[in-house]
């Protein structure tokens, strides 16, 4: 049996009830509502909790189920299936806390925050992209400075997906203008409802639910303690930006993409055996067939490499080649095949009446978010020595 067969097996049983849960708890009807509305169903999210799924990325001691990073892409692979507005809040809640503060946090820190990760108590939005720094994070401009037992952070974040169902922005700043390049950064905790914090929403095409948004500080003061890792990661948040952390979020951007093109390819073959013209079904044809088969080709390779990866992180192994060739595998192929499968469902996949249309919309977002494609192509060159 192969490691891979035994990842599968290992999942399985969540798979199930995580589907048993969605069928319930999350209908297609209710999800086109939600998307429609560009709201976060928090009383959905509230009993998904109650499986347990938001303490895989906590240790036992912290009141989490252990950490089982392939089992976190199962949960988000699933739930993208049907609905990104409680995907990405859970993305929010496990990962964006709970593995950036099992890596980087204090220890009360971790004390403090984890525990509520387990009980799906606490999310957090990422506060890096602005307006003038997107991949160039280390170019950011919102400033902090340390004031006593004080920090007062200002600036503007751009693309800070959910910072308005969330409770902590995980703020990227810079702290001291005269260090060197790299070494003059932190990460402060800003919670959302801290005087002098804006959140405006952006009216994207995709990802509702939990949508893109513009956050201002203006001279917001936060304690000492909001700083992650607290005095000790004062300029030294670069280093909380990568390893661990940063693999994993682009394996959630690929579980994403996988979860959105199952979903995508299911309905398509679905209705090719349903859907008939010129006195036989659509699925007889053989560009309709042969179009299939790739779709599900491509979404083997990228549960393949996805997985592949999430177990390599799982083991504490080095995986940043194979994280971002998932990322971009994963999501470019996502991309085709939503727009393979509207394509072959035809005018009716560009209404509302199917979900065709915001599996692309949703899709669309991905190949950039978490690092661009052409990003992971220049990672993995970096990463193999290409010409360096």
């Amino acid at each position: 049996m192969s490691h891979l067969t035994d990842l599968q097996e290992h999942i399985q049983p969540l798979r199930d009830t995580l589907r048993r849960f969605i069928d319930k708890e999350m209908p297609r009807e209710a999800a086109r509502r939600w998307d429609r509305e560009d709201m976060f169903p928090r009383d959905v999210f509230g009993r998904l909790v109650s499986i347990g799924v938001t303490g895989l990325t906590v240790p036992e001691e912290y009141g989490g189920t252990g950490v089982d990073i392939v089992a976190t892409m199962a949960v988000i692979e699933e739930l993208s299936r049907r609905s990104l507005a409680v995907a990405v809040p859970y993305i929010m809640t496990s990962c964006y806390c709970g593995m950036n503060i099992r890596e980087s946090g204090s220890e009360a820190q971790k004390r403090h925050f984890l525990p509520k990760v387990a009980r799906g108590d606490v999310m957090f939005a990422y506060g890096l992209t602005e307006p003038d720094a997107g991949a160039d994070l280390a170019s950011v401009r919102t400033s902090a400075r340390m004031e006593n037992d004080r920090v007062i952070v200002s600036g503007t974040k751009r693309f800070c997906s959910g910072a308005n169902i969330a409770d902590y922005i995980y703020t990227l700043v810079k702290s001291d203008p005269q260090a060197p390049r790299y070494k003059n950064l932190s990460v402060i905790l800003v919670p959302t409802n801290a005087p002098g914090v804006s959140i405006r929403v952006a009216d994207a095409v995709g990802m509702k639910g939990a949508p893109t948004t513009d956050v201002t500080f203006d001279a917001v003061e936060v304690p000492t303690s909001a700083i992650v890792g607290e005095r000790d990661g004062w300029n030294n948040g670069w280093s909380m930006l990568a390893g661990p952390v940063l693999n994993v979020e682009k394996l959630e951007v690929a579980a994403m993409a996988v979860g959105i093109a199952q979903a995508a390819v299911d309905d398509a073959w679905d209705y090719a055996g349903q859907r008939s013209q010129f006195g036989k079904l659509i699925g007889k044809f053989q560009s309709v067939r042969h179009k299939l088969a790739d779709l599900r080709t491509d979404l083997l390779a990228s549960r393949l490499m996805l997985y592949h990866a999430a177990a390599l992180a799982n083991a504490g192994k080095p995986c940043g080649v194979e994280s971002s060739m998932a990322k971009l595998f994963c999501t470019e192929r996502g991309r085709t095949a939503v727009i393979g499968a509207q394509e072959i469902i035809g005018a009716y996949g560009l209404t509302k009446e199917f979900d065709a249309e915001r599996y692309v919309r949703d899709m669309l977002i991905l190949p950039i978010a978490g690092g661009s494609s052409n990003i992971q192509r220049n990672n993995i060159s970096n990463m193999l020595g290409l010409a360096r």
